[in-house]
């Protein structure tokens, strides 16, 4: 069985302490084992980082925009062996999967253009010879904390700005599917990257604790659930540390009467059901503005998810994949059952589905929930799962409070034919990024990625123009040289 280890200073390093048992989800088989880093870990990880910082730091920006274009190069040539590792552990379909590291690629062509990003401002003669401008310096020694559900993506979201703006960087990815970000400090060092610049460590709370506490870290990204976003970034900051911290969703689609119908219902069964509904994006829940508009939606939903197909990553006829672990397997169930004790109506039931060949995997099949209702806990809570829940309203205007109302602000959309009704909404809506017949409205590269409410902790949003603002300081310089042999006196009013 394959241990992994961690990559610490250039190089793999073994680790003999606390260990996890990592699962192929779609067989329940144990494929490797993965160690979770203690204090002293982590810490020499630290060190390494540290060391690494000054040399990286007065690397001019170009030098290091120069190896994101090597790393770029390297993921397209190795995009099959990391879709294969994301797949082998997370159990996300091959064509998903590629869908992931594509998106992921994005951020470094964008983490590229760093010697635009980093130009920083000038004004000649902001006073009698006087030049002032600005520049943006790197912080030192940054940390990112990554999901399960993107172990490519996001990571990519966060280390390739820091690293061409001049930081150091320490991964700490999820330990169920840590092989695809052991890959990455591989390839990135390949593409030229100095040794101590990148690490990435595997852990529990050991890891990430040590990491928030240690006053060598100055600044700490993380996403996943609201909950512990919401108590990193407390800690975080109250260590002193700059911190973005991206938590859970409940994502709506409000259904309009005019919407074109099928291309909605098309639209919503990837949103919905597309890597089992692991994602932050996904759309869990479809408001339909009319019982004449539920119940067309309802008809063509019903019919057209006969024909999703659930099973392992390597078959691409595959729609979705098996959930990432067997206590995930029985918590999507039971928020299932708890809506069905709630008096919701269990239109496709996933649940106790089985695959020949494949009885001990993870799977949760597609399952539609109708006439769902803001008071049940299946509506409140993230299920995280395989599922759509649809809700019945009579207005635009009250499916709007229902989406407003809710603590998260991640993600929403609006399926219409009417410019206005489209207009209202994103102008209205209290959500951080908004869809207009665009079910999975997450920005480009050259935009950033951030909701609204309990779905994000701190002021800057992920990659794009946030990132450098996340991972820089900017510094303004004021400065004049006084003609040879002119004494001036002192002056003791305000400078204008």
């Amino acid at each position: 069985m394959t241990q992994l280890g961690h990559f610490i200073d250039g190089r793999m390093v073994s680790d003999d302490g606390r260990s996890q048992e990592v699962f192929n989800p779609a067989t329940g088989d144990v494929s490797k084992t993965v160690p979770l880093a203690s204090k002293e870990t982590v810490e020499t990880a630290i060190a390494a980082a540290q060391a690494a910082y000054p040399a990286w730091r007065d690397t001019p920006v170009a030098k290091r925009a120069r190896v994101m274009f090597n790393f770029k190069q390297l993921l397209e040539e190795n995009s099959e062996k990391l879709a294969a590792l994301i797949g082998e552990e997370h159990g996300k379909i091959c064509h998903d999967a590629a869908g992931e590291i594509q998106r992921g690629i994005e951020n470094v062509e964008y983490a590229c253009a760093a010697p635009e990003l980093l130009k920083g401002e000038f004004s000649k003669n902001s006073g009698p010879g006087i030049d002032t401008w600005s520049e943006f310096q790197p912080l030192g020694v940054v940390a990112g904390i990554t999901p399960f559900n993107f172990p490519v993506m996001v990571p990519l979201w966060m280390f390739p700005m820091a690293i061409v703006c001049g930081n150091c960087f320490i991964l700490k990815p999820s330990e169920r599917d840590p092989s695809a970000p052991m890959f990455l400090a591989e390839l990135l060092h390949e593409a030229g990257l100095p040794e101590g610049v990148f690490n990435v460590v595997n852990g529990d709370k050991e890891a990430v604790d040590t990491l928030i506490n240690d006053k060598r870290v100055e600044a700490i990204s993380f996403v996943g659930s609201t909950a512990i976003a919401e108590q990193i970034y407390a800690s975080a900051s109250a260590n002193g540390k700059r911190c973005q911290a991206l938590g859970g969703a409940k994502n709506h689609a409000i259904i309009m009467p005019d919407a074109d119908m099928d291309n909605t219902v098309n639209q919503l069964l990837g949103a919905a059901f597309g890597s089992s509904g692991e994602r932050c994006m996904a759309l869990s829940v479809a408001v339909a503005v009319g019982e004449d508009a539920a119940n067309r939606f309802m008809t063509k939903m019903e019919a057209a998810m006969k024909d999703l197909k659930f099973g392992p990553y390597t078959d691409n006829s595959n729609n979705f994949g098996p959930l990432i672990t067997k206590a995930h397997l029985e918590k999507v169930t039971g928020y299932i059952d708890s809506a069905e004790n709630d008096g919701a109506t269990i239109v496709v039931d996933g649940r106790n589905v089985s695959l020949s060949g494949h009885e001990n995997g993870y799977f949760f099949g597609a399952t539609l929930v109708d006439h769902v209702t803001t008071e049940m806990q299946s509506y409140k809570e993230e299920i995280f799962g395989p599922v759509l829940q649809v809700m019945r309203v009579d207005t635009m205007q009250e499916a709007m409070d229902i989406i407003d109302a809710h603590e998260y602000g991640n993600g929403t959309c609006i399926f219409t034919r009417d410019g206005e009704a489209a207009r209202y909404f994103t102008d209205n809506i209290k959500v951080g990024m908004v869809g207009v017949n665009v079910p999975l409205p997450v920005p480009v590269s050259y935009h950033s990625f951030g909701g609204w409410k309990r779905s994000i902790f701190g002021d800057l949003h992920a990659y794009g123009p946030d990132a450098v603002r996340f991972y820089t300081k900017r510094k303004t310089i004021t400065q004049r040289w006084p003609s040879a042999g002119v004494r001036e006196g002192a002056v003791f009013s305000m400078p204008s």
